[in-house]
């Protein structure tokens, strides 16, 4: 079976290897680079926003300084309060994000593999994707009260479509060439999945975790947002309520660095499967 494994997927190396763009790597794609040129738009707004608000060309009330917004963080965090919604915000988006992968990773298998699967659910699914996030948020209290269940649903809903559709598209269209030259090794069924067609589909499985994952982010403020006491989402809607435009902006803040660094931890794992599958 090792020969097998090796002879498929050495034909598919040679075809990577083939394509244009797979040769040294360019002076923008080295990770210094990247680095200080990702940092390079977030400090140029950081200076402007300062400038802006320092000057009094926008009114504090509006825009607080950049300093305002540091010290709101620290006074929640002083009280313990800051610490205790990042982490239910995180709890719930790594929860959703599973359980909506996980289902969409086999619902994508049976619709990408199955002829049947595909003409039963595709049409159905493909109108489901279509009702937007707040339209569930109704329903699911209704069906599951104000409780953990419900948000942890609605984001599990908004992690599945990506990853059913990235997935389900890339097993229907996996090279012939390489599922015949599996077969030519009697390959079948699980074995066939396994060696040659899990391998060809690891880069879309990973977009569309990627993408599921940005889409939890967004459905936990949909959920927090309406029916929540605590968390990222909560704030946001506790500081409009009472005026608290620093404490907005602190949550917008914190709702982008941790999807940057969630998204840069599913980064790191991707390199290291495609490093070991392709």
């Amino acid at each position: 079976m090792s020969r097998v494994a090796q002879g498929v997927t050495g034909e598919a190396t040679r075809r990577a290897q083939d394509e244009p763009g797979s040769g040294p790597r360019s002076l923008w794609s080295r990770p210094g680079v990247r680095v200080i040129g990702g940092l390079l738009v977030p400090a140029v707004i950081l200076l402007v926003w300062q400038i802006a608000t320092t000057s009094g060309l926008v009114p504090a009330y509006r825009l607080p300084t950049p300093g305002s917004v540091i010290t709101a963080g620290v006074e929640l965090a002083e009280r313990g309060q800051l610490w205790t919604h990042i982490a239910i915000s995180v709890q719930r988006v790594l929860l959703g994000f599973a359980i909506g992968s996980l289902v969409g990773l086999a619902v994508a298998a049976i619709v990408g593999l199955s002829k049947l699967g595909d003409v039963l659910l595709s049409p159905t699914l493909a109108a489901l994707r279509a009702v937007p996030s707040l339209a569930w948020v109704p329903l699911l209290i209704l069906w599951m009260q104000i409780g953990e269940e419900s948000k942890i649903t609605l984001i599990a809903i908004g992690a599945f479509f990506p990853v059913y559709t990235s997935v389900a598209d890339a097993l229907r269209h996996v090279d012939p060439h390489l599922v015949e030259a599996g077969r030519s090794f009697s390959l079948r069924g699980w074995s066939l999945f396994r060696t040659v067609q899990l391998p060809a589909v690891v880069p879309s499985v990973m977009s569309g975790l990627r993408l599921a994952l940005a889409q939890s982010w967004l459905f936990l403020v949909a959920a927090e947002l309406i029916a929540s006491s605590m968390g990222l989402g909560w704030m946001l809607n506790d500081s409009q309520t009472n005026g608290r435009v620093d404490r907005i902006l602190l949550a917008i803040v914190l709702l982008a660095l941790l999807g940057t660094i969630t998204n840069a931890i599913l980064g790191f794992i991707e390199r290291r499967l495609l490093t070991r599958w392709t």
